[in-house]
């Protein structure tokens, strides 16, 4: 009974050219698929990784200060190049590691103090500073000021990049 049911099956002729249109597709498909892929030719240039970019460069963390209003010899324009550290910069080194050390995966270490943070009124003074450059490959734009605690404690966490300013610290 087996093999009149398996004869009868397959030779239906529904049933015939629902198999040959399922053919037909899955060839299509191939060829559809075939076309999308690479050919082995170019399959090697294709898994290769695009070049790096020289602003993407890990090496190419450079900052320029520019520090105003704090008096003396911390007033002026300083740049600061990290790995290989090098500039203008009373401290270099110190500098990269101060923003190394704030430098987390998700986390801005030039961040602007959250707005609606509760803040003493304690003022710093007239110091300003500018921050322009790239780090770990993005691009750093930040102004510090001394107008509140907040400020001024952010200021103070990239000490040695910005100047530590005798007197006010710690008040």
């Amino acid at each position: 009974m087996s093999q009149v049911i398996a004869l009868s099956l397959s030779s239906s002729p529904s049933r015939r050219r629902r198999g040959a249109l399922v053919l037909a597709l899955a060839g299509a498909l191939a060829l559809a698929l075939g076309a999308l892929l690479p050919s082995p030719a170019s399959a090697g240039a294709a898994l290769a990784p695009p070049p790096v970019r020289e602003e993407d460069r890990a090496d190419q963390d450079h900052l320029v200060v520019t520090v105003r209003h704090a008096g003396g010899r911390v007033d002026g324009v300083f740049e600061v190049w990290c790995r290989p550290a090098g500039g203008r910069h009373p401290d270099v080194s110190g500098a990269c590691r101060t923003v190394d050390r704030g430098t987390r995966w998700g986390r801005d270490p030039f961040a602007p103090v959250p707005s609606g943070s509760p803040c003493t009124m304690r003022y710093g003074g007239a110091a300003t500073a500018h921050v322009t450059g790239r780090w770990a490959g993005r691009p750093v734009d930040a102004t510090y000021e001394r107008r509140d605690g907040c400020e001024i404690e952010r200021w103070d966490r990239m000490v040695p990049l910005l100047p530590a300013l005798p007197g006010l610290r710690g008040r």
